[in-house]
């Protein structure tokens, strides 16, 4: 069962970041283990088994993140991260391009949300061709978002804007690819069980997004690039 973060946890974040190398983890392994590895995990479980008991079985799966780096990238940095997430999503060869569920606690701050790492253009392609088929569909999906203040849409956008087929998908419409996120600086809520309460309820919440997100790529390939 989750029962919160700790100060502890903080302090190996902060710790692994001011020293990255392996004599420094070797010494706190166990304080990784007890005050950051296994609630994460705790959390990520917890919230996966109340999200498919609140939105039904979806065939999602939980991941949690590794506190190594892929070797191949280090690129002169330490080997270790000093953060850690969980997604919930379908098992897809190509996570990077699947909308997924996560969650990620870093040392001065947490977010979590619903998206894409990145969308293949193709992808966005039948999204747009989804939009041109039935704007105003899209436009209810996504009127709830100006009702909130939970997660803001975020992504890049092309340089050479294309034309929507109405001014509330132009946003969307001109995206490479994006994510619906929340993130905040540390605050006490992650100390405590509410914070698979609020996880759970934004995820809840975005769950229509990512139904309608997540079959995209079932769509017929558009004629021409929109």
């Amino acid at each position: 069962m989750f029962n919160g973060f700790t100060d502890r946890t903080l302090d190996f974040m902060w710790g692994v970041r001011l020293n990255n190398n392996k004599p420094w983890f070797e010494e706190h392994k166990e304080q990784f283990k007890s005050e950051f590895q296994t609630p994460m995990k705790e959390l990520g479980q917890e919230v996966f088994e109340r999200l498919n008991d609140a939105c039904g079985d979806r065939g999602f799966i939980h991941k949690l993140s590794r506190i190594y780096k892929d070797a191949r990238r280090l690129h002169g940095e330490g080997p270790y991260r000093d953060n850690m997430w969980f997604s919930i999503e379908r098992p897809s060869e190509e996570w990077t391009s699947v909308p997924v569920f996560w969650f990620e606690l870093s040392p001065g701050e947490w977010s979590y949300g619903m998206g894409y790492y990145q969308a293949r253009p193709q992808t966005m392609a039948k999204l747009r061709a989804r939009i041109d088929r039935d704007p105003r569909k899209f436009e209810k999906l996504v009127a709830p978002l100006a009702a909130q203040d939970e997660f803001l849409l975020d992504g890049d956008e092309y340089k050479r804007r294309k034309e929507a087929p109405t001014a509330k998908t132009e946003t969307w419409y001109n995206l490479k690819s994006f994510s619906l996120i929340h993130s905040q600086q540390i605050d006490p809520l992650i100390y405590t069980r509410e914070l698979s309460d609020r996880l759970v309820a934004g995820y809840s919440f975005l769950m229509p997004f990512y139904d309608y997100f997540v079959t995209l790529d079932s769509d017929p390939a558009p004629t021409q690039d929109t």
